[in-house]
């Protein structure tokens, strides 16, 4: 094992033992005066055994020697003492101003400690209010999810009431397929409750083009049967809803195929509306017999979305036979366009040729331009000369002019 190192033997000596008079005391504090008191003690001793030792001396004279030996030992144990107390003086010195060091470090560590502390506790705080304001705001969007949920869950309720009744979903269906044709078609080409002439009343007829039959759309769709599937809880309750289905589905099939296919007055088609996609996908997934079934009977089933598309291919089929009707008017406004353009084409002409006779014209005068130009220059180069008989009477004989060309 090593011996300690020096910061052990500091911290030791400055250990505090007990505080006396509210002053605390020190290992080293108490060592000195230890060491004090024991070399006090040893020089009491000494002082002591001197005295008895001289007591003796008076009454005899061979101990005299012995007096001075033990004398000449105090003094040297006396100096002993005093390079001891020097010494421990110099050690209290240099411990006093190790424990100033160590105590500036370690006040100037604990500043840093203290420092970086604050600092991570400042970003341990921006981080704690960073994450409890993302708190916040996800329990916000839950709150309001919540509350979307409680909605949806309330509106469900409604739509749950409205489709218990026969009469009630049966309205809610028709109201779907009109607000649909509504949206799509002109009112001029669709009828709702229209009676037949076997006096049957479809949810809608779409009036096609030419005189052609219309097309019957019944929105009365069997849900009975199709609530009882997803109410069942056992196998039993299952087929017997499945058989309940297929006769109520068969039963209504039957029914538009009596009452809605007339030959010359409806189309050979008709239109079944379901007014749920996800009915719609269970009835395909789930039964496709009676999905063929009613194919073999000329009814057509149609969701809302299948129901959007065939009302688009219808008024294309309506466009067209209108564009067909007018054909004979575009025909005639085009006769109209090309003796217009005719007519263009023979003013354009004109425009040419009087662009023409314009600019033989401007060629014409730039000619008369330039002649007078260079007669122009002619008279600028002339000089007016004097008149003959110079010295004469001015008044008797009339002024003439002589012109001389410029040398």
């Amino acid at each position: 094992m090593g011996l300690p190192s020096e910061s052990f033997y500091v911290c030791f000596m400055n250990e505090i033992l007990f505080e006396f008079g509210g002053r605390p005391v020190t290992v080293l504090e108490t060592a000195i005066a230890g060491g004090l008191l024991l070399l006090t003690l040893i020089v009491w001793l000494v002082l002591k055994t001197m005295r008895e030792i001289r007591l003796r001396a008076e009454t005899d004279t061979a101990s005299a020697e012995r007096i001075h030996e033990l004398e000449s030992h105090l003094s040297q144990l006396l100096k002993s003492q005093g390079e001891m107390t020097g010494r421990m003086q110099t050690m209290a010195e240099v411990f006093g101003s190790r424990q100033s060091d160590m105590m500036r470090a370690v006040n100037e560590r604990l500043d840093g400690m203290g420092h970086k502390l604050g600092l991570s506790m400042a970003d341990t705080s921006k981080q704690t209010q960073e994450g409890l304001r993302h708190v916040h705001e996800r329990l916000a969007v839950i709150d309001r999810a919540q509350r979307t949920i409680t909605d949806l869950s309330g509106q469900v309720g409604q739509l749950q009431a409205i489709l218990s009744s026969k009469q009630t979903r049966g309205a809610f269906g028709q109201g779907r397929m009109e607000a649909i044709i509504q949206d799509q078609m002109a009112p001029s080409t669709y009828s709702f409750q229209a009676t037949l002439s076997n006096n049957s009343r479809p949810d809608c007829l779409i009036h096609m083009p030419n005189g052609a039959p219309s097309l019957a759309v019944d929105a009365k769709f069997p849900l009975e049967a199709f609530n009882l599937l997803r109410k069942a809880e056992s196998d039993d309750q299952l087929k017997y809803a499945q058989a309940q289905f297929r006769r109520d589905f068969s039963k209504h099939i039957q029914d538009i195929g009596e009452k809605y296919l007339l030959p010359g007055e409806t189309q050979d088609t008709a239109f079944l509306f379901v007014p749920s996609e996800s009915v719609f996908a269970e009835l395909n997934e789930s039964f496709e017999d009676l999905v063929q079934k009613a194919h073999r009977a000329r009814v057509v089933i149609v969701s809302p979305s299948l129901l959007m598309l065939s009302i688009q291919v219808i008024q294309s089929v309506l466009r067209d036979a209108k564009m067909r009707e007018q054909a004979h008017l575009i025909q005639a406004e085009v006769g109209h366009l090309i003796a217009d353009v005719s007519r263009l084409n023979d003013r354009v002409g004109k425009l040419q040729s009087h662009f023409a006779q314009a600019n033989k014209d401007i060629d014409q005068i730039l000619i008369s331009t330039d002649k007078i130009s260079k007669r122009s220059r002619k008279i600028e180069d002339l000089e007016l000369g004097e008149p003959e008989g110079k010295g004469q009477d001015v008044s008797a004989s009339e002024p003439q002019l002589a012109l001389t060309p410029k040398s």
